[in-house]
């Protein structure tokens, strides 16, 4: 305070300190700023008063309106919920098999199930359901328990290899190597043989005949799988382990085995349908074409585009 001064060229005091010779002129505050600071607290306090606002030690205030975001949003999912209700009573109502039929509700199915996808999916399967090594492509025509839509279900449902579920499905490959069924010597002979099968690798007498008493009573005499095992088509050049030599080798000595949840035991039975019938329309379900809707755009529309 007793460092005020009047400042001469101004006319105007100052606020009483100056740091390195610079001092600082005690001008009033604007007119509209000071309206606008006193109408902001005003606004604070009614809104305080009006909405939640103060944490308190168990709750917060919950405000004179009553109205809370969370309250707000179990109102839009209760809406949603009531909206959606007739579309999905009639997906379930029909068999999977005839949804193709009814273009409407095709169309609805398509579209919950690439919501439920993007949830509970891509975490193995990728975005684009591309799938990786040990994730099958879920875009080709490449099925180890079947494609069409009774089948699609039925893996989702009960899942494979979950632990606990009676129903899961089961296909398990003996590891030849490690529980000492085949030699070393064999297992290389075995692997020629199967990627021979493909065209990879030059044939192999010795891993024909192996393979013909430890193998095709699950692959087939061919190598083109049995469904009922799970076993993949060994001639068509696809693996969900890797095609090389030495991932061959590897897989017949000590084989890996993929896990899918039964999701039966998480999700309800019409987001299960709705995700066979999406997985389904990705490209390589079987089948299809037959029962499908007139309407083929359901089937022609990009990811982005599809209802």
């Amino acid at each position: 305070m007793a460092n005020k001064r009047i400042d001469e060229a101004t006319n105007i005091e100052t606020v009483g300190h100056e740091w390195d010779g610079i001092e600082e002129l005690n001008n009033p505050l604007p007119r509209w700023w000071l309206w606008s600071y006193y109408a902001s607290v005003v606004f604070a306090i009614g809104y305080c008063i009006a909405y939640p606002a103060w944490p308190l030690i168990e709750k917060g205030t919950e405000g004179v309106l009553g109205w809370t975001s969370r309250g707000a949003l179990a109102e839009e999912m209760l809406q949603e919920e009531e909206r959606k209700a007739p579309i999905l009573a009639a997906i379930s109502s029909v068999p999977i098999e005839q949804l193709p039929q009814d273009n409407a509700q095709m169309r609805a199915a398509i579209d919950g199930g690439r919501a439920a996808f993007k949830v509970n999916c891509v975490q193995c399967h990728g975005a684009g359901a591309a799938g990786s090594k040990g994730y099958p492509n879920l875009n080709d025509d490449v099925w180890l328990w079947g494609g069409d839509l009774k089948a699609i279900e039925y893996s989702l449902i009960h899942g494979i290899r979950q632990p606990g579920h009676d129903e899961t499905r089961i296909g398990m490959m003996p590891a030849f190597g490690r529980d000492g069924i085949l030699t070393g010597a064999q297992i290389s002979d075995t692997a020629d043989h199967v990627l021979s099968l493909s065209g990879k690798g030059e044939k192999n007498a010795a891993g024909a005949q192996l393979f013909a008493e430890n193998c095709a009573i699950c692959h087939g005499a061919e190598g083109k799988g049995l469904r009922q095992f799970g076993a993949p088509n060994l001639a068509d050049a696809i693996s969900l382990y890797g095609n090389s030599r030495q991932q061959v080798t590897n897989q017949i000595h000590a084989p890996s085995h993929g896990v899918m949840p039964a999701w039966g035991e998480r999700l309800d039975p019409v987001t299960i349908r709705m995700l066979a019938v999406y997985v389904h329309s990705l490209g390589g379900g079987e089948d299809f074409m037959e029962n499908a809707p007139e309407d083929e755009s359901v089937l022609a529309a990009e990811p982005d585009e599809q209802p």
